[in-house]
């Protein structure tokens, strides 16, 4: 078993990452006699809830669950009410803890519940999927999409434990593994090249699950997410180098509706587009920009915009981003591969450019 720890003073907490972590009683940070509520989906809880029910009453806890409906569809208000609902009828209190076990939206949407919840409960992440596992489950971002926008309603808001049993991703469909893909790209292409030539040579053995290259993989994301938010917690700055390609990806999620494109192809697509405009602002090369590419299609992912996607459509969406700031677009670019920054004054028209580069007509 590898250990990440996110550094956060008196909110620190550990990320353990290996196999056959869900029965392990060592990992959860409970007591017996203390109340539990696991949120899951209806794809995830006929594989893995018994079984951490099993391990939690092992512990001696008091377990209780309530399930979703699977999809980014149902990431929104009358999910987060559903397990609201479910708390109140069974008389948890603040004492309680709440076990987020599935991808990046029961993460999100039961982290927001547990943030929410009496003013604030405890939560676990237990991420089944390779997006949340490196990404969404680790640094406290929780939240719910509204029609208009993604993520929109939320809070920061930290778990006690982030538990990622890597037998949990054997279930998971390719076409899931390669959107978690697309955030441990990322992870490279923004801040950290040696990583980046590492997963040029090991992309393949990812794509198969090979588990040493797959621990290893989980452990280096985790670490450069959990020094990253410990640094910026709240995003006032350095954090929000991680929504490279987001803004364009949230804009194609929000357009295609929600669930139609997973998100890490969205943002596959949306990083494509923020390299080449990078490209066209005289910073990242040319060859960078085609490594990029190259990477992204080996672990099977998009590299163009959505076929029923114009170009304009994109604007009307990115204005919306929470990463505007007083009406302006801010972009996270590439200076070099392994080297972003955050761009304020990105003509408008060079973004439509980079879009139409990477748009495919017929």
């Amino acid at each position: 078993m590898l250990t990440v720890n996110v550094e956060l003073k008196e909110r620190s907490y550990p990320i353990y990452i290996g196999k056959d972590l869900l029965s392990d009683t060592q990992v959860y940070p409970l007591k017996a006699g203390e109340k539990v509520m696991i949120v899951s989906n209806t794809t995830i809880a006929p594989l893995y809830l018994s079984q951490i029910t099993e391990t939690l009453k092992k512990i001696g806890c008091q377990v209780s669950s309530v399930l979703l409906l699977d999809g980014e569809k149902y990431k929104n208000l009358d999910s987060l009410n559903l397990i609201f609902t479910a708390l109140l009828k069974e008389n948890h209190g603040r004492d309680t803890t709440l076990i987020a076990l599935g991808g990046g939206v029961i993460g999100d949407i039961a982290g927001y519940a547990a943030a929410s919840y009496q003013r604030g409960i405890r939560f676990i992440q237990i991420p089944t999927t390779l997006l949340a596992q490196v990404d969404s489950s680790v640094g406290g971002k929780t939240g719910v999409n509204h029609e208009l926008g993604k993520n929109m309603i939320g809070a920061f808001y930290q778990p006690s434990a982030v538990i990622i049993d890597t037998n949990t991703l054997n279930t998971l469909p390719k076409r899931e593994v390669n959107a978690g893909l697309a955030e441990v790209i990322k992870y490279g292409a923004i801040l950290d090249l040696p990583f980046f030539v590492w997963l040029e040579q090991h992309i393949d053995d990812l794509v198969a699950l090979k588990e040493d290259a797959l621990q290893y993989c989980i452990a280096r994301c985790c670490q450069i997410k959990a020094d990253v938010v410990a640094r910026d917690e709240t995003e006032k700055g350095e954090r929000a180098l991680l929504n490279l390609g987001h803004t364009f990806g949230h804009a194609i999620e929000t357009h295609l509706g929600y669930g139609n494109w997973l998100h890490g192809e969205a943002v596959s697509a949306g990083m494509m587009m923020a390299a080449v405009l990078s490209e066209k602002l005289g910073n990242i090369s040319a060859a960078d920009v085609g490594r990029l590419e190259v990477l992204l299609a080996r672990a099977n992912l998009p590299t163009v915009s959505p076929d029923t996607m114009q170009p304009e459509d994109y604007l009307p969406h990115m204005l919306r981003d929470k990463k505007v700031l007083a009406g302006k677009l801010r972009l996270v670019l590439l200076q070099s591969l392994g080297r972003a920054y955050v761009a304020t004054e990105t003509d408008q028209a060079l973004v439509l450019d980079a879009i139409r580069a990477c748009s495919q007509f017929d």
